[in-house]
Protein backbone atom coordinates (compact mmCIF):
# COMPACT_ATOMS: atom_id res chain seq x y z
CA UNK A 1 0.00 0.00 0.00
CA UNK A 2 1.52 3.26 -1.09
CA UNK A 3 2.21 5.65 1.43
CA UNK A 4 0.12 8.81 1.79
CA UNK A 5 1.72 12.32 0.78
CA UNK A 6 1.54 14.59 3.07
CA UNK A 7 -0.71 17.89 3.18
CA UNK A 8 1.37 21.01 1.47
CA UNK A 9 0.16 22.87 4.40
CA UNK A 10 2.04 20.50 7.05
CA UNK A 11 5.02 20.54 4.70
CA UNK A 12 4.97 24.22 5.10
CA UNK A 13 4.41 24.36 8.96
CA UNK A 14 7.47 21.99 9.35
CA UNK A 15 9.63 24.36 7.17
CA UNK A 16 8.70 27.50 9.33
CA UNK A 17 8.95 25.43 12.06
CA UNK A 18 12.26 24.78 11.08
CA UNK A 19 13.25 27.89 9.87
CA UNK A 20 13.67 26.84 6.90
CA UNK A 21 17.06 24.82 8.20
CA UNK A 22 17.70 20.93 8.26
CA UNK A 23 16.81 20.27 11.58
CA UNK A 24 19.99 18.02 11.82
CA UNK A 25 23.05 19.44 10.15
CA UNK A 26 21.35 22.92 10.28
CA UNK A 27 21.71 23.74 6.04
CA UNK A 28 19.97 26.81 5.02
CA UNK A 29 17.36 25.30 2.55
CA UNK A 30 18.36 28.88 0.50
CA UNK A 31 21.55 27.59 -0.33
CA UNK A 32 21.10 23.49 -0.68
CA UNK A 33 22.25 22.19 -3.94
CA UNK A 34 19.11 19.40 -3.43
CA UNK A 35 15.57 19.63 -2.10
CA UNK A 36 15.03 19.48 1.31
CA UNK A 37 12.73 17.17 2.36
CA UNK A 38 10.34 16.19 5.69
CA UNK A 39 11.85 13.28 7.96
CA UNK A 40 9.88 11.32 9.72
CA UNK A 41 11.67 10.76 13.14
CA UNK A 42 10.54 7.76 14.12
CA UNK A 43 10.03 6.29 10.59
CA UNK A 44 6.29 4.85 9.74
CA UNK A 45 7.83 1.39 8.76
CA UNK A 46 8.46 1.41 12.50
CA UNK A 47 5.11 3.24 13.35
CA UNK A 48 5.88 6.50 13.32
CA UNK A 49 3.23 9.09 12.57
CA UNK A 50 2.66 11.55 10.01
CA UNK A 51 1.87 14.34 13.09
CA UNK A 52 3.95 17.05 13.33
CA UNK A 53 6.02 16.18 16.61
CA UNK A 54 6.85 12.99 14.25
CA UNK A 55 8.34 15.26 11.37
CA UNK A 56 11.53 17.34 10.92
CA UNK A 57 12.91 19.36 7.86
CA UNK A 58 16.31 17.60 6.35
CA UNK A 59 18.57 18.07 4.01
CA UNK A 60 18.85 15.28 1.19
CA UNK A 61 21.51 13.97 2.97
CA UNK A 62 20.56 13.77 6.28
CA UNK A 63 17.65 12.52 5.83
CA UNK A 64 19.18 9.74 3.14
CA UNK A 65 21.95 9.05 6.18
CA UNK A 66 19.48 8.51 8.62
CA UNK A 67 17.09 6.54 6.27
CA UNK A 68 15.01 4.25 8.64
CA UNK A 69 17.43 4.31 12.22
CA UNK A 70 15.94 6.11 15.12
CA UNK A 71 19.09 4.46 16.67
CA UNK A 72 23.11 4.18 16.04
CA UNK A 73 26.59 3.38 17.98
CA UNK A 74 28.38 5.99 19.21
CA UNK A 75 31.97 6.08 18.06
CA UNK A 76 33.14 6.94 21.84
CA UNK A 77 31.53 4.01 24.02
CA UNK A 78 30.52 1.43 20.89
CA UNK A 79 27.50 1.58 22.96
CA UNK A 80 24.00 1.92 20.82
CA UNK A 81 22.14 4.89 21.50
CA UNK A 82 19.42 7.06 20.14
CA UNK A 83 19.61 9.43 17.39
CA UNK A 84 19.22 13.20 18.04
CA UNK A 85 15.45 13.77 17.99
CA UNK A 86 15.02 17.56 17.27
CA UNK A 87 11.37 17.58 19.02
CA UNK A 88 12.31 16.09 21.90
CA UNK A 89 16.58 17.26 21.98
CA UNK A 90 17.76 20.86 21.91
CA UNK A 91 20.53 20.78 19.15
CA UNK A 92 22.94 22.63 21.75
CA UNK A 93 22.95 20.19 24.47
CA UNK A 94 24.04 17.43 21.82
CA UNK A 95 26.25 19.75 19.09
CA UNK A 96 28.78 22.20 19.38
CA UNK A 97 30.66 23.88 15.89
CA UNK A 98 34.25 23.44 15.82
CA UNK A 99 36.96 23.71 13.79
CA UNK A 100 36.33 27.54 12.74
CA UNK A 101 32.84 27.13 12.90
CA UNK A 102 32.98 24.76 10.36
CA UNK A 103 32.42 21.39 11.58
CA UNK A 104 29.76 19.93 13.90
CA UNK A 105 31.20 17.86 16.85
CA UNK A 106 29.31 15.52 18.94
CA UNK A 107 29.24 16.37 22.60
CA UNK A 108 27.20 13.76 23.80
CA UNK A 109 26.95 9.65 22.78
CA UNK A 110 23.26 10.80 21.32
CA UNK A 111 25.43 13.72 19.24
CA UNK A 112 28.65 11.59 18.26
CA UNK A 113 26.63 8.57 16.77
CA UNK A 114 24.22 11.31 14.86
CA UNK A 115 27.14 13.03 13.51
CA UNK A 116 28.77 9.84 12.19
CA UNK A 117 25.71 7.74 11.43
CA UNK A 118 24.21 10.32 9.55
CA UNK A 119 27.33 12.35 8.27
CA UNK A 120 26.66 15.92 9.50
CA UNK A 121 30.62 16.84 8.57
CA UNK A 122 29.86 15.34 4.73
CA UNK A 123 32.51 17.83 2.05
CA UNK A 124 29.24 19.36 0.35
CA UNK A 125 28.09 20.24 3.53
CA UNK A 126 31.30 21.57 5.26
CA UNK A 127 31.91 23.53 1.82
CA UNK A 128 28.42 25.24 1.94
CA UNK A 129 29.74 26.06 5.71
CA UNK A 130 32.93 27.43 5.06
CA UNK A 131 31.53 30.26 1.90
CA UNK A 132 28.47 30.97 4.14
CA UNK A 133 30.78 31.66 6.79
CA UNK A 134 32.48 34.13 4.63
CA UNK A 135 29.85 36.29 4.06
CA UNK A 136 28.65 35.91 7.77
CA UNK A 137 25.88 33.83 7.00
CA UNK A 138 27.35 30.94 8.95
CA UNK A 139 26.76 28.86 12.17
CA UNK A 140 23.08 29.99 12.82
CA UNK A 141 22.78 32.10 15.44
CA UNK A 142 19.98 29.75 17.61
CA UNK A 143 23.09 27.52 17.48
CA UNK A 144 25.28 29.66 19.74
Amino acid sequence: MPKARLPHRTKKAVAVRAGFRCEYCKAPKAYAPSPFTIDHIVPEILGGSSELDNLAYACENCNGGKHTSTHATDPDTGLEVALFHPRKDRWADHFAWQENDINVKGLTPVGRATVAAMHLNHRAVVNMRILLKMVGEHPPKETL
